[in-house]
């Protein structure tokens, strides 16, 4: 399988964070014994560039070194800043070219800047939306959600969701048995939904506590089996009410709408990476029928799951 290339573009002041969710995550990813992706750091004027926490970068490389890459990545300063012309410009470049283009954050501007928002889809850091909204008309802004992707340009808000949109480019390049095993790498938490051609989903909020994450996992390793919120309760060693309650503190969502969000999630892993039968893909992530299976896939990515595989499957063709 080819490498495929990466280069992020660095605003001056540009966000450390935003920086180095790519090189982090990319990195991780290993395909066929070698790495499935090439990262490479550049910036209009090569040389020591500001961050957003003080700090001098040295950034050796300059926008040249977007000329033929895969996908270009503008990361962001978290703060209001005016796009570089140049930036601007060789980011229109690769999109005419047919580059993947993404930003993280306030990177959303470079893409609007550009053109590439007008009639999409769109997101950035929640405190700059209102200001992308008013400066951009043309694009169709959509506040509440951590990324967007429509066609081959995508988004995502400020800060960790730069990690949501990086497992979702790993998951549409190489799986999500892939995207699931850096995610696992990392310590973050498994890849969101995502991967349609047009797309914007609301994935789970990130986990913010720990009581619960013993029975979170036991459950991971029983979504075949019909559980209940008393089997859960049972685990967890306390009332159903109080699980429901220290569930939604710490997952964002109650018990079960976490449950079936893990169930849809291996269903979409075993279309891809196996060639299991649709009820069989249903029993094994708990979804219980194939019609069960359908429906909610196609609720949840508007694709039947014959479709789905057909689109995603990472197994080799039989000859």
């Amino acid at each position: 399988m080819p490498l495929h290339r990466v280069a992020v573009i660095a605003p001056s002041p540009v966000s450390m964070f935003n920086l180095a969710i790519p090189e982090l995550l990319f990195s991780k990813v290993e395909v066929d014994s070698g790495p499935g992706y090439e990262v490479v750091v550049c910036t209009p004027e090569p040389g020591p560039i500001a961050t957003t926490g003080g700090l001098d970068l040295y950034v050796g490389r300059g926008l040249e070194a977007v000329e033929g890459v895969d996908t270009v990545l503008v990361a962001g300063t978290g703060r209001r800043y005016v796009p570089d012309p140049r930036t601007v410009a060789a980011v229109r470049r690769a999109a005419a070219a047919g580059t993947r283009i993404a930003s993280i954050c306030s990177g959303a501007f470079v893409l609007a800047e550009a053109g590439l928002l007008d009639g999409r889809s769109a997101t950035t850091y929640w405190e700059l939306a209102e200001e992308l909204r008013k400066r951009y008309p043309a694009l169709d802004l959509k506040g509440d959600v951590l990324y967007v992707q429509d066609g081959n340009v995508m988004t995502s808000s400020g800060y960790a969701a730069g990690i949501d949109l990086c497992l979702h480019i790993i998951r549409t390049d190489y799986g999500a048995a892939i995207a699931n095993k850096v995610a696992r790498q990392a310590l973050v938490a498994p890849v969101r939904p995502g991967g349609q051609t047009q797309f914007t989903q609301t994935p789970l909020p990130a986990e913010r506590g720990v009581v619960c994450a013993d029975t979170r996992g036991w459950a991971m390793r029983n979504l075949d089996k019909p559980l209940t919120l008393t089997d859960l309760a049972r685990h967890a060693g306390v009332s159903v009410r109080t699980l429901t309650r220290r569930f939604h503190a710490e997952s964002g969502a109650s018990p079960l709408q976490w449950l079936l969000h893990q169930r849809i999630e291996r269903a979409k892993e075993l279309l891809e990476t196996t060639t299991l039968a649709m009820d069989q893909v249903a029993e094994a992530s708990g979804l219980g029928s194939a019609d069960s299976l359908r429906g909610h896939l196609v609720r949840r990515t508007g694709l039947t799951p014959s479709a789905y595989r057909a689109m995603f499957s990472r197994l080799a063709p039989t000859a």
